[in-house]
């Protein structure tokens, strides 16, 4: 069912909930077909080209990122949005292409970190470029850039509210600017 115009009575105590403007509909309805399509499209162009998916592209850049490449798998968590057995299962495919390797890690408690190998980060400065391609054909080089700077901002907001914590890890906080 899509929200019309107009408003429901709620279950809650005869709350009223306001339903979207056709507007805000149609708006809505492309959020979501975009949260479906790109994600599926950035991943085949990682697969074909590259032989890994989106989720373990991520895990390279986040250990790219990281000081020493190497991250907690906590964190490494939370920066991915993934459950640890996920985590584990994706961080268990890169370590038998050589790309990562499991390490203690003593700082903060007994705890399992990730660590980028000279390997993983060759295999990522070799992908990178394609998947910059890709990325600049799917969405940069399609908007202008008000409309990417809106769409970024936008993203950081919405981030913000459904994981704190991974807009935190990501440094993706809404600018002051922004309601």
């Amino acid at each position: 069912m899509t929200p019309a115009a107009g408003t429901h009575t709620g279950t809650e105590a005869g709350t009223a909930t306001p339903w979207l403007t056709s507007e805000q509909v149609e708006d809505w309805k492309s959020l979501i077909a975009l949260v479906m399509t790109l994600p599926a499209a950035l991943d085949a162009q990682l697969r074909r080209d590259a032989g890994m998916n989106t989720f373990e592209y991520q895990v390279l850049v986040s250990l790219e990122a990281s000081e020493r490449g190497m991250l907690p798998m906590t964190d490494l968590a939370v920066m991915t949005q993934s459950s640890p057995s996920r985590l584990s299962h994706g961080v268990s495919r890169l370590e038998r292409a050589g790309w990562v390797e499991r390490v203690e890690c003593h700082e903060a408690g007994r705890r399992t970190s990730a660590h980028l190998t000279d390997a993983g980060l060759a295999k990522l400065r070799e992908t990178a470029p394609g998947h910059v391609r890709e990325a600049r054909r799917l969405v940069v080089d399609a908007l202008g850039d008000g409309q990417l700077a809106a769409l970024g901002e936008a993203a950081r907001v919405i981030v913000s509210r459904t994981s704190p914590e991974m807009a935190a890890a990501l440094g993706v906080q809404p600018r002051a600017s922004a309601r």
